[in-house]
C-alpha cells in the first residue's frame, strides 16, 4: 500500500512565491494539510517544486489539489538518485477544477523529484496548490 513520502526531513524548494510573501503563501503550505492555506506562486511561463528525500523512495503516484483558475494544463514529473542529472519520469494532465486530483507513476527509486508545471490556466502565470503528496514507499 501505497504512503505519503513526504516527512519532516524533505527538503523543499519552490520557484517562486507570490510577493515573496512566504509566511502566508510559501511551501510549507503544500504539506500541512490545512484546507485553508496553500503555496501560491509568482507570475512566470512554469512553475516548478523540488523535492530532496532523506532516503531513496520508490514514487508510485502524485495527488495534488490546485485552486480551479490557478492550475496547469500540463505537469512534468522528473527524477534522481543523488548527484545524478534529473531524468523524465512521466508527464502528466490535470483539469482546471478544485477536486484533489491522483496521477499514476511509473514505479521508480529516486532521492529527489521535480514537478513542473506548464501551459497555465492563470493569464499571469501563477499555480495555487493547497495539498501535494507524493505517494508509494520507503525503498
Amino acid at each position: 500500500m501505497a504512503h505519503s513520502l513526504v516527512c519532516a526531513d524533505t527538503v523543499s524548494r519552490v520557484s517562486s512565491v507570490l510577493n515573496r510573501n512566504t509566511r502566508q503563501f510559501g511551501k510549507k503550505h503544500l504539506f500541512d494539510q490545512d484546507e485553508e492555506t496553500c503555496w501560491n506562486s509568482d507570475q512566470g511561463p512554469s512553475q516548478w517544486v523540488i523535492l530532496e528525500f532523506p532516503q531513496r523512495i520508490c514514487v508510485s503516484q502524485l495527488q495534488i489539489q490546485f485552486q480551479g483558475g490557478f492550475s496547469s494544463r500540463l505537469g512534468h514529473l522528473e527524477g534522481s538518485q543523488r548527484n545524478e542529472a534529473l531524468n523524465k519520469i512521466v508527464d502528466f494532465y490535470p483539469e482546471d477544477n478544485n477536486s484533489i486530483q491522483t496521477f499514476p507513476v511509473p514505479a521508480t527509486e529516486v532521492d529527489q523529484l521535480k514537478i513542473t508545471f506548464e501551459d497555465l490556466t492563470d493569464f499571469f502565470g501563477r499555480v495555487i496548490i493547497y495539498h501535494l503528496k507524493v505517494l508509494g514507499e520507503k525503498v
